[in-house]
């Protein structure tokens, strides 16, 4: 990827008129995220006792996010920065984040919060890494959100991350973690009954985004339409992909909301499969605004397209 520079004099001239005056930026920390996610689930906690803005759209693969001024200006502005980790920004974000001058977010600052320390991590390669394999996460997989065990690790991160920069609301921040964790325990138990009749139904997936979600409601993923992380369909892959869904009965594609739908599309139909288009973050589409909207939406997609595949 291009990496573009800004001059942070120039971008913050240019929304000078916007600049809060000094006392309203010390009213309330400024969190910004590198996903939708980690904004949603900084917004469960924080409350309205802190601001919270997010870098990349929910839309968006977040692997690759095209560098913009006004990512420079978020982040010259934070208190807090927390990311995904494991490398799924470092196509973008660590010349943002020099760029941006703010010696509160840089790696090992306070204002730094990488919660996939706090996470369990799967898909950690044990062997050496090569192009040949395309592109895998050498330190896991990074879509570990997709676990709600996962989201309440990363909450309960971002609470403590308060609590330090704002040591006056630790009560109010401690409240509403177990207000949300509570909450997440009840949508668990709905989510697992939702998908008890599906556990262990074989399943295609486009990327390998999905190994947190499926593992924790009981799906087995057994191949991709990628031949290798990150590498386009070939010809050859798709009819391999063709003859393996039909000789094992295998009818359900899952599909990232950024990927091309040309190959899926024709492997669907020559094996009488279908398409699921599952949204791996929150704002993946317009209704979806939360951390339980984003399993709620995906798992009441999943069941009806498990049920017709039955």
């Amino acid at each position: 990827m291009k990496i573009l520079t800004f001059p942070l004099a120039l971008v913050l001239l240019a929304a000078g008129a916007g600049l809060p005056s000094s006392a309203e930026a010390a009213d309330k920390p400024k969190v910004v995220t590198t996903t939708e996610d980690l904004a949603a689930l900084a917004r469960e906690v924080g409350g309205e006792r802190v601001e919270v803005e997010s870098i990349a759209r929910g839309y968006q693969d977040p692997h690759f996010v095209e560098p913009k001024p006004s990512f420079l200006l978020k982040l010259n502005r934070a208190d807090l920065l927390i990311l995904v980790g494991l490398q799924l920004e470092v196509g973008w974000l660590p010349p943002l984040i020099t760029q941006s001058r703010n010696p509160r977010i840089q790696l090992g600052a306070p204002g730094y919060l990488d919660v996939s320390q706090y996470c369990e991590i799967l898909e950690i390669p044990t062997v050496v890494i090569t192009r040949a394999m395309g592109d895998v996460h050498p330190l896991g997989n990074p879509h570990y959100w997709l676990d709600p065990q996962n989201g309440r690790r990363i909450a309960e991160a971002i609470r403590a991350k308060l609590t330090d920069l704002s040591p006056a609301d630790a009560a109010y921040f401690q409240q509403r973690y177990e207000d949300f964790s509570r909450r997440l325990a009840e949508a668990e138990k709905r989510w697992d009954q939702q998908m008890v009749p599906y556990r262990g139904q074989r399943i295609v997936t486009y990327h390998r985004s999905w190994p947190n979600f499926t593992r924790r409601f009981g799906l087995e993923v057994v191949d991709y339409v990628e031949p290798k992380p990150g590498i386009p369909p070939s010809p050859s892959h798709t009819l391999e992909l063709i003859n393996f869904m039909r000789r094992e009965n295998i009818k359900l594609i899952l599909v990232e909301p950024y990927f091309d739908l040309k190959t899926p599309k024709a492997v669907a139909r020559e094996t009488g499969g279908e398409i699921v288009v599952l949204l791996p973050s929150v704002g993946g589409e317009k209704e979806v605004t939360d951390y339980f909207q984003l399993f709620d939406y995906d798992i009441q997609l999943l069941t009806a397209a498990l049920e017709r595949a039955k």
